[in-house]
């Protein structure tokens, strides 16, 4: 999934890697990464109240839209939680690769301990496609805030649940993706366990834990309230 962006947002302005390195102040390595992950980072749009007409909100005054070309087929996401720590600003990325592009963002938000340094959550993205097909047109909002997160949820993995907040509903897909994790090392130990037994065991676990995705996952399911 691609998104058409309004005009008067573009702004366009190529950024050099090495800026991002005076705010993120990477280790070698995450250098290396900048190095031979990205071929050109272009700050192509800004959301604003200016440019789209939207009233800003607590924590989301802007939205930027950075495009990154890829040098290979993927990019790790170290590099792109380095690049949202140094703007001050929600993000949405769309990288684009030899033939094809996509979307990814994760839920950014200003800290409460320190009012200046951002919490960054984990990144949501969605298919590779052939950035000259359709686009979607953004999300309709009433201001900023509201826009970013139908731009979070329209790119995310699974379906977010009625009267779901943002921050509920990025809480909720971190434990989907923990379970999966824990459901790949069961069935990496499932296909190398001789005993019987064991495997009994470990096929128990593994069904287990894909009921828990599932009920997770379920968009159907009502948000519980706290009890008075």
């Amino acid at each position: 999934m691609l998104f058409t962006y309004p005009i008067n947002a573009a702004f366009n302005r190529v950024i050099p890697k090495t800026k991002f390195y005076e705010h993120a102040t990477p280790s070698p390595s995450l250098k290396a990464k900048f190095v031979s992950d990205i071929s050109q980072i272009v700050w192509s749009y800004k959301l604003s109240p200016e440019t789209i007409n939207l009233p800003s909100t607590q924590g989301v005054q802007e939205i930027q839209v950075f495009t990154i070309a890829l040098k290979a087929d993927s990019i790790d996401p170290s590099v792109l939680t380095a690049i949202d720590r140094s703007i001050p600003s929600p993000i949405v990325f769309e990288l684009h690769r030899a033939k094809d592009a996509k979307t990814v963002a994760a839920y950014k938000r200003p800290s409460e301990v320190s009012g200046i340094s951002w919490v960054v959550g984990d990144y949501f993205d969605t298919a590779w496609v052939n950035p000259a097909g359709v686009r979607n047109n953004l999300p309709l909002a009433l201001n900023m805030g509201s826009l970013y997160e139908q731009l979070l949820k329209a790119i995310a993995p699974v379906e977010s649940r009625s009267g779901e907040t943002i921050q509920d509903f990025c809480a909720r897909y971190a434990v989907i993706r923990a379970k999966q994790a824990e459901k790949r090392k069961l069935e990496a130990k499932l296909k190398t366990e001789k005993q019987f037994n064991r495997k009994v065991d470990l096929n128990t676990a593994l069904r287990q834990i894909e009921a828990e995705i599932s009920d997770l996952s379920d968009s159907t399911q009502q948000i519980s309230k706290p009890t008075e």
